[in-house]
């Protein structure tokens, strides 16, 4: 059996596009407006997405619920599989003490509270957001910083504003991991081929973000004139954060950007206050000495062996990498050519070629591939789960508390793995439907400022989901289907999808709702959201004019295959 998409199954594109659009405005409304849970949101944006592919675009059955059935092993796998073994690695190193160390270490830093935010909120948090991704920097940062003195909210905005350029490669890469699977056949391309050039692109954008971050968290901490005073540590961790993701993003993996971003900026803040210290303290008004011993902290010798477990990660993850970043390795030395000998690729049964696209999607009539990879050993979700377990044997911890942990994750992430299956059964059910078709060539009628109007895309989607890998599970292949169309690059469609994106996680309800949570304020969301509002919007429309102006004038930065 083979089905033809049909791109205006109401007989016009716009009005085919609204109702198309159906399963994401039920997504927003329920979150938005109703505001249910998101695993109860996706489910009635799942119902809803069945509804129109069957109703709407007359989708056989068979062929709806096989695309729902590959979207949720899809979200098994190369969703869920790295987003929960990223969390457990972190919940590995509390369980085993190790985290305690971490925050004694970061306590002692500085009595600054200016040095104090950049190190926790843009340093740290960046870190857990490399490993663990979702609402952990925030809920971690925000709780820490409130330990630390600061004003509750204050806290949670903070960790809210500093939570935006290390999303894109949250998570081991997996927005990015997600995000090239999903687009490679559109744009018949590997699927490491396309991470690795959606990596680059991403890279080429969000570090001139990275850069202004950091003075912009201390504006809003202290104000401009105090953010003057400590400007040496407001350069330095910025250009040493926009430094590493580049060159991570372009030459090593995006699975370890992030990670090695976040340690460079924090050491390079390390080092600079080994040499300089603002001319004067500044605390909160009224506010005494609160860090005693200043000296024996900053000269405390297990620093290093506190962040132990993350180099025991960035080993791993480097290991596995190893031939992505060195070519032509002796085979007894790529590793990464090891780990993928145990891949399996498979054709998903019912579905693959059985769907049939037509121009102007594609030049001709074409099927649809629908195959599925499971890199059993070469998955950043595999790598993390073997980097805990060394880590925390070596923490001192026994079998029995790395079971009683891997438990107690899954019960912690339950339904956010149960919203991660349905929001990838969402996408495969509008991207076999045809539905995310008729949304690209729609907007593609926006012509020459579609880069400006792409950033707003993945803003929203983030907004909608919370989480980076999500929007490019939703948007990703319609921003690239309507680059195409566009005659515009489609590596730069996917990565300004993603990097506006970024900027909609400090205004996610859940991340919001996580941050109001952590700091015992519950109730709060809307203080927070009103004061996150606008520098979103603004930050945004920096990711889009960036877009417009390598669409156009820089086009030289968009990596070539």
């Amino acid at each position: 059996m083979t089905w033809l998409q049909d791109y205006q199954p109401a007989g016009g594109l716009w009005i085919s596009a609204l109702l198309a659009a159906l399963p994401i405005v039920v997504l927003l409304v329920a979150l938005g407006v109703v505001r249910l849970s998101a695993h109860l949101s996706a489910a009635l944006a799942l119902v809803t997405a069945l509804g129109v592919a069957l109703l709407l675009y007359r989708m056989p059955a068979a062929l709806a619920f096989d695309s729902a059935a590959m979207g949720v092993l899809f979200g098994v796998w190369s969703v869920a599989w790295i987003a929960f073994h990223a969390v457990y690695f972190h919940n590995v190193t509390v369980a085993t003490g190790r985290f305690d160390a971490i925050k004694r270490v970061l306590a002692g830093f500085s009595e600054d509270r200016r040095l104090q935010a950049l190190l926790i909120a843009f340093g740290f948090g960046a870190l857990l957001e490399g490993v663990a991704g979702g609402g952990s920097p925030i809920a971690i940062t925000a709780a820490m910083m409130a330990a630390l003195g600061f004003p509750p909210v204050k806290a949670v905005v903070l960790a809210l504003l500093a939570n935006t350029a290390p999303v894109a490669f949250g998570g081991l890469g997996n927005p990015l991991i997600v995000l090239g699977r999903l687009t490679a056949p559109i744009m018949h391309l590997k699927q490491d081929q396309a991470t690795e050039l959606f990596s680059a692109a991403v890279g080429r954008q969000v570090p001139v973000l990275a850069l202004i971050i950091p003075a912009f968290l201390v504006v809003v901490l202290a104000g401009w004139k105090r953010m003057l005073e400590v400007w040496p540590a407001v350069l330095t961790a910025g250009l040493a954060f926009a430094a590493m993701q580049f060159v991570a993003s372009n030459y090593i993996s995006a699975s370890l950007v992030d990670v090695l971003a976040a340690l460079t900026a924090m050491a390079a803040l390390w080092v600079l206050t080994r040499f300089w210290q603002p001319a004067s303290v500044w605390r909160f008004e009224g506010e005494e000495s609160a860090v005693k011993n200043l000296g024996a902290a900053r000269s405390e010798r297990g620093a290093l062996y506190a962040w132990m477990p993350y180099i025991i990660l960035i080993l791993a993850i480097f290991l596995s990498r190893i031939g992505t970043i060195f070519k032509n390795l002796p085979t007894w030395l790529d590793l990464t050519k090891l780990l993928h000998r145990a891949d399996w690729i498979f054709a998903w049964p019912g579905l693959h070629n059985h769907v049939v696209q037509h121009p102007p999607i594609t030049a001709k009539n074409a099927p649809y591939a629908a195959t599925f990879t499971v890199d059993f050993l070469f998955s950043p979700g595999t790598v993390a789960l073997i980097a805990a377990v060394i880590a925390g044997f070596a923490m001192g911890g026994r079998a029995k508390l790395l079971l009683k942990t891997y438990r107690e994750t899954l019960f912690q992430m339950r339904w956010a793995l149960a919203t991660i299956f349905m929001i990838l059964a969402i996408a495969f059910v509008m991207n076999y439907s045809g539905a995310t078709q008729t949304l690209g060539l729609a907007l593609a009628t926006t012509g020459a400022v579609f880069p400006l109007f792409s950033a707003y895309i993945g803003w929203l989607g983030v907004f909608l989901t919370g989480s980076d890998a999500s929007t490019n599970s939703l948007f990703g292949p319609m921003q690239v289907i309507s680059a195409q169309q566009l005659n515009l690059n489609p590596i730069l469609a996917g990565a300004t999808n993603t990097s506006g994106g970024v900027m909609g996680k400090m205004i996610s309800p859940q991340n919001l709702s996580i941050g109001a949570t952590a700091i015992g304020q519950s109730g709060k969301e809307g203080s927070l959201l009103r004061q996150t509002f606008l520098w979103s919007l603004l930050l945004t429309a920096v990711v889009g004019v960036i877009s417009l102006l390598q669409a156009t004038i820089l086009t030289a930065m968009i990596p070539a295959p």
